[in-house]
């Protein structure tokens, strides 16, 4: 467990000043990040904090190179791209796209539990994190087989057995002859007529 020990020292955020947008824009984009962060089950307020300043100062950066855009969006875009760092970083699959490192690194840290046995492990530094935690996340990450391969298929013949060939080529000799159609069609018209007359009797 990645617990403080009573004598180990907090280092505390710096006050969050920035330089452009409104207060309550930033309000609002602090709860947005909160309750992301709390759908990933990251309920240690502090490392909140930590976390939700470092986002929130990447975002105010941003806001402050383009007063425009709404702060929320930003930090939420920052949010993610902060994630899909940190889990690329972390499960060594750095440069794969946003589904695909997302889907990965959230099923990784559900299935080796690492919210619940490593509390302030999320997010934190790679080169800081604890060997144990990084062990159990790549342990844990799904790897994809082989890229799929365009190959070409050529057509074959179906073998249907000598019974359907058989009686495919009865059929082409009947479509050729059309005598020899109606004489079967007679036929057959007879042999129901005398199936019905037995029945009859």
């Amino acid at each position: 467990m990645d617990a403080l020990t009573p004598n180990e020292e907090v280092a505390l955020p710096a006050p969050f000043q920035p330089r452009s947008g409104s207060p309550e824009d930033w309000n609002l984009a602090f709860v947005r990040v909160e309750d992301y962060l709390r759908a990933h089950r990251v309920e240690s307020r502090l490392h909140q904090i930590r976390l939700i300043e470092k986002i929130l100062e990447r975002a105010a950066d941003r806001h402050a190179a383009d007063p425009a855009q709404d702060p929320t969006v930003l930090a939420a875009e920052e949010t993610e791209a902060l994630m899909d760092d940190w889990f690329g970083e972390v499960l060594e699959e750095k440069g794969l796209p946003h589904e695909r490192i997302a889907v990965d690194g959230r099923l990784a840290l559900l299935l080796c539990d690492g919210i619940e046995r490593w509390p302030y492990a999320f997010l934190q530094d790679a080169g800081h994190l604890p060997p144990e935690f990084v062990r159990a996340m790549r342990a844990t990450s799904i790897r994809a087989g082989p890229d799929l391969a365009v190959s070409s298929m050529v057509p074959r013949p179906i073998d249907l057995g000598p019974i359907t060939a058989a009686a495919g080529e009865t059929l082409e000799r009947v479509e050729r002859w059309p005598l020899l159609r109606g004489l079967l069609l007679w036929v057959l018209f007879a042999g129901i007529l005398a199936a019905i007359f037995r029945l009859t009797r």
